[in-house]
């Protein structure tokens, strides 16, 4: 082998080890996300993105870590109206590490008055976790954000 091409293949393999390595460190929850002010923490009430609704998580107990559990959303429009007749979506996870929730929790009824039940909520770890709600409803789409703290 020329002694061209043998360096060559040395920077390519350097070059690639180091851009497996940072992709690794950005897998393995290497971003650089901060906790909010801890004001920003608690299951409630909380603005919207746009300020169109409101909402609360009620829960039977505190959420737990490693444990399937079911809650309740409250939301209300701007006004303080409840929000009935929405579709809500749920996500969530850790911004820390990188990685979303471990399941895929779902409201599953309207329990009328603005709540709705979340069923299949589960935290696999302790710490920083956001959990969304995506609402669209008589006022229009919007984004609720909650920062637990487990």
């Amino acid at each position: 082998m020329k002694k061209g091409t043998k360096r060559t293949l040395k920077i390519a393999a350097g070059a690639l080890a180091a851009l497996i390595t940072v992709g690794c460190m950005m897998h393995m929850g290497m971003p650089h996300a901060h906790p909010p002010a801890e004001s920003e923490f608690g299951m409630g009430p909380r603005r919207s993105t746009s300020g169109a609704y409101t909402a609360s998580i009620i829960s039977n107990g505190e959420l737990a870590v490693r444990k399937l559990q079911t809650v309740r959303v409250a939301v209300a429009d701007s006004a303080g109206a409840p929000v009935d007749g929405a579709t809500i979506v749920v996500d969530g996870g850790m911004p820390q590490h990188g990685h979303g929730l471990p399941t895929q929790p779902r409201v599953t009824r309207s329990l009328g008055n603005g709540e709705y039940l979340v069923e299949g909520l589960r935290f696999n770890m302790g710490g920083w976790w956001v959990l969304s709600f995506a609402v669209d409803g008589s006022v229009g789409s919007d984004t609720i954000t909650f920062n637990l703290d487990l």
